[in-house]
């Protein structure tokens, strides 16, 4: 489904600070499975998310998402087949537009528009019953501004904004990290029950990593832009990933 072959990407190339991420990096992800990324901070996880949703352009090697190679397409290229949630609640939305306006724009994705003609009343039903889905009352605050809104409500906002169009690919990056504990739980809930109804491909960066080994089907940790481990979640625990970890952070040390 994902197809990563060789890819290489450094910064700060050919000066006495270049910091090589990625060499030679392959990795395939299966469709309709969520796959967890952890590591130590600087392993190259959102790198490697940047990389695939084209925020920033590899050095060598190639990307091909459902047969077709996009390595070379721009980032709102790639935005067709690609939805993207950050960790920052805020980044996924248009704060100052109400929450029926940002799910127009979603709706939207891919398509020549103006403002003026952005939301189509037939549709708004449509919005009502998707947000439903959330259980969060969304769906009775169409017309209030996002900006008004927790962080919880902006990320699940967010995340069905990212998801409405069933792209082919759903990047998840640190996406509750920003979020209490509580809230947290309930975003990664409804998470799954998204990746799940509407089969999507999902990969998700995590520092969690017990929401990792839950709502994942399979864990990839990198350690220096390498994979150290690669299982299914259902085949490794909380306390055997931690302790890899901490190796890790105490190798770094």
């Amino acid at each position: 489904m994902l197809r990563i072959k060789k890819l290489s990407k450094s910064f700060n190339k050919d000066t006495d600070n270049e910091l090589k991420i990625f060499n030679g990096f392959n990795l395939e992800i299966e469709k309709n499975k969520c796959t967890a990324i952890i590591g130590p901070n600087g392993c190259g996880k959102s790198t490697l998310l940047n990389l695939i949703g084209g925020s920033i352009k590899a050095d060598k090697g190639q990307i091909i998402l459902n047969g077709r190679d996009i390595t070379n397409f721009k980032e709102d290229e790639r935005a067709i087949y690609i939805g993207r949630v950050y960790q920052n609640p805020s980044i996924g939305v248009a704060p100052s537009l109400t929450i029926l306006e940002n799910m127009a724009l979603a709706d939207k994705k891919g398509e020549k528009f103006t403002l003026r003609r952005l939301i189509k009343r037939d549709n708004i039903d449509k919005y009502r019953e998707i947000l439903k889905d959330l259980d969060l009352g969304l769906e009775n605050k169409l017309h209030t501004k996002v900006k008004f809104l927790s962080g919880g409500q902006r990320q699940s906002l967010s995340l069905i904004m990212a998801a409405m169009k069933h792209p082919d690919l759903l990047l998840l990056d640190e996406h509750t990290a920003a979020l209490d504990p509580k809230t947290s739980n309930v975003v990664m809930q409804k998470t799954k029950e998204l990746i799940e109804k509407y089969s999507i491909t999902t990969m998700m960066i995590s520092h969690n990593m017990k929401d990792a080994i839950e709502h994942s089907d399979r864990i990839i940790m990198l350690d220096k832009g390498k994979i150290i481990l690669d299982k299914k979640s259902i085949d490794v625990t909380e306390n055997q990933l931690i302790k890899i970890y901490r190796e890790k952070l105490e190798n770094v040390a």
